[in-house]
């Protein structure tokens, strides 16, 4: 009988667990073993293997009982058929180019997209032959102009890391539908709390778990989701033969930090309003961007297409250098750290012109309209969890010493 359907918070706690028929255990067991004993029928090959094999397990690169616990688990969070884990989430975007694109096919990525993407399609996708066509997502215009009938994969990221622009996700997949071209969206800004790209017609949805959806700042992965007959494909092309499996240690992190996900981005994204907020009040701050916010260009498409808006934001001051080592140096709350979605606050300072010439090639009308989210450079803020008066009153003292 079909289970009846469930909120994304009880998705959170309970799919893919069940306790374990062994010991009655209700949380999920850690499965380090690399290897299983299996049936003397059973041969040394990937057949058909689909994680949980209908001959049990036989290797952790092809498949392993925590590892498995954690897909079930995100492929209901995303309502996705299935979803193949990683050992990044740079794994995750890596091995699905590899696995979709060949010589000759034509790829339209945006043009701003994770560092580690960027200098992907940049540096080594152009090297085996694929043609790339990086365009502004949110020029719909111009993404139409650059889908051709050969197009294989359009590329999105939304909202954008690191300026928090946005793509209407429904418009392109319909542009890419027309020629028969897939589409792939990265979804870690805004997680499956706020955006669920497969039901906008999307064919793949990439997330890196080290960010919101593990949490905690503990734990390294990354998922590609999508239809059941790609992802095995995928599994079978890529993560098996190229061995880029997540640590069944580190997806059990992962799943433990998924039950308590939905309200954790409650408190992100609530905390990140006030934030946002109060930045856009101060006397030093020239510009905030934050899609929970009236003043974001595409404050439009973030209601239509977010239900949660999220705990990303950047603001803009007079000298972003100079004010970068004064935050470093007196913030307490704030981390001055890399990375995203803790449970901590986080906060780091990245300067367009540095960006744009290692991570973002971009056309001078693409730089233009890079500029006009990020000026000459943007502080990426990282809500936590945290109080966040107490975030504010970090801010204030940090800021006055400016």
């Amino acid at each position: 009988m079909k289970p009846p359907p469930t909120g994304l918070q009880t998705r959170a706690v309970h799919a893919g667990e069940t306790p374990d028929p062994a010991t009655g255990a209700t949380t999920p067991n850690i499965v380090m073993s690399t290897t299983y004993a299996v049936d003397p029928d059973v041969q040394f090959s990937i057949g058909d293997q689909e994680g949980e094999a209908k001959t049990g397990y036989v290797y952790t690169r092809w498949g392993n009982p925590t590892i498995q616990q954690l897909a079930k688990k995100l492929a209901a969070l995303e309502e996705a058929e299935r979803c193949v884990l990683f050992g990044s989430g740079m794994a995750a975007i890596s091995s699905l180019l590899l696995h979709v694109l060949e010589s000759g096919d034509h790829l339209v990525m945006s043009d701003v997209a994770y560092a580690g993407a960027s200098e992907l399609a940049n540096e080594i996708l152009p090297k085996m032959g694929i043609r790339i066509s990086r365009v502004d997502m949110s020029d719909l215009a111009a993404v139409a102009n650059a889908i051709h009938a050969d197009t294989k994969l359009v590329y999105v990221e939304t909202p954008c890391n690191p300026i928090c622009r946005l793509t209407d996700i429904a418009v392109v997949a319909q542009l890419a539908r027309k020629v028969g071209a897939k589409v792939a969206v990265d979804s870690t800004f805004a997680t499956p709390m706020a955006t669920l790209p497969i039901q906008l017609g999307a064919d793949f949805v990439i997330h890196s778990l080290t960010k919101f959806l593990g949490g905690h700042g503990d734990a390294i992965g990354g998922a590609v989701l999508g239809g059941k007959a790609d992802l095995l494909a995928l599994q079978q092309s890529t993560l098996v033969r190229m061995g880029g499996i997540i640590s069944p240690f580190n997806a059990w992190l992962v799943l433990r930090g998924l039950a308590t996900f939905p309200l954790r981005m409650r408190a992100h994204e609530e905390n990140a309003r006030q934030v946002a907020q109060f930045l856009e009040a101060h006397p030093k701050v020239k510009r905030v961007i934050y899609p929970g916010l009236t003043s974001h260009p595409q404050h439009a498409l973030a209601k239509a297409q977010m239900c949660n808006f999220s705990g990303m934001l950047t603001f803009q001051v007079e000298d972003g250098p100079v004010a970068a080592k004064v935050l470093a140096q007196h913030l307490s709350i704030f981390h001055y750290a890399v990375s995203l979605g803790h449970h901590k606050s986080l906060l780091f300072y990245m300067d367009t012109d540095s960006l744009l010439q290692s991570s973002f090639w971009l056309t001078e009308q693409q730089a233009a309209s890079y500029r006009a989210f990020a000026g000459k450079g943007i502080f990426r803020v990282s809500i936590g969890i945290e109080d966040a008066g107490d975030l504010c009153d970090d801010l204030t003292q940090a800021l006055d010493q400016l």
